[in-house]
């Protein structure tokens, strides 16, 4: 009976550090300007940045929009906001809290799980990195003629596979919070640095056959690689198996593949956090102001 009741306290706790960190980060991120200028700002900038690889891809292939690429690309690219979004809103809530509001010391000692309370400050980030997504990628089937087939579209394993993919980037994220924890508010975009470094290792916006070889590996290390792959061929699944980095793979066995990774990632995060919290205890850094 102790047991069960230790289990269901600590589930409540869990639960309650997440809802409670997810209400918090939403009210950080959407109260710096009012609402309608918030839309326009969410509106705007994923459709920007969407715009920039448009251009550049009409230069670069002289307009050939109906090529298999420019899909392929278009939508690694929408996608991949996911991975900076999830990523930097679990690090830079260490810095956040730490150097802006100079509170992590407080949550830290209160009945809170901690790193479930960083996960959910991530959760504000994911919402406006799913309208980025959702707006660029019906942006680019009206006006740029992306050839998704709704009714062709594997829903169940596009689902799944979103989900897993959202708790891969939730651990990486966390792990990246760890080392957050042992640095100075400078290295505080350490997210969006590691996002934008495996920009280029993870198939976003080319095959890895395209890197050269030394570097190849990175890419097949990295679950981002095998997870935007299948949301690829959920969507418009002709046009991904096209390419010759990962077609010989079924979808069974990239799911397999990412959920092994996964699992990897998960345990490294732990592993990875745990002691970078211990030493931030015993070096006095949880409540250290370093944004001189």
């Amino acid at each position: 009976m102790n047991s069960k009741s230790a289990i269901s306290n600590l589930n409540s706790s869990v639960w309650r550090s997440f809802r409670t960190a997810a209400w918090l980060g939403w009210q950080i991120e959407s109260n710096w300007t009012d609402p309608f200028l918030f839309a326009v700002y969410s509106i705007i900038k994923p459709l920007a940045s969407a715009m920039i690889l448009v251009v550049m891809y009409g230069v670069i292939t002289h307009g050939d929009f109906a090529s298999p690429l420019f899909p392929y690309i278009y939508l690694g690219n929408a996608f991949y906001i996911y991975v900076g979004a999830v990523m930097t809103g679990i690090s830079w809530a260490v810095v956040d809290d730490r150097e802006h509001y100079k509170t992590l010391k407080y949550i830290y000692t209160a009945p809170t799980h901690f790193p479930t309370y960083l996960c959910g400050r991530g959760v504000a980030r994911f919402l406006t990195g799913t309208f980025s997504v959702v707006i660029t990628i019906v942006c680019g089937i009206l006006f740029l003629h992306v050839p998704i087939d709704f009714a062709a579209m594997d829903v169940p394993l596009f689902v799944v596979a979103l989900l897993i993919g959202v708790l891969m980037l939730a651990m990486m994220g966390l792990l990246l919070a760890g080392v957050t924890l042992l640095t100075v508010h400078h290295y505080g975009a350490v997210g969006e640095a590691v996002a934008g470094a495996l920009y280029l290792f993870s198939g976003a916006i080319f095959p890895l056959d395209v890197l050269p070889a030394f570097l190849r590996p990175l890419g097949f290390l990295m679950p981002i690689t095998y997870w935007l792959e299948l949301l690829r061929r959920t969507l418009v699944g002709s046009v991904a198996q096209a390419f010759p980095t990962l077609a010989g793979l079924s979808n069974a066995q990239l799911f397999a593949i990412l959920l092994g990774l996964t699992a990897l990632f998960t345990a490294l995060a732990a592993i990875v956090f745990r002691w970078c919290e211990l030493r931030a205890r015993e070096r006095g850094l949880l409540d250290r102001v370093s944004n001189y």
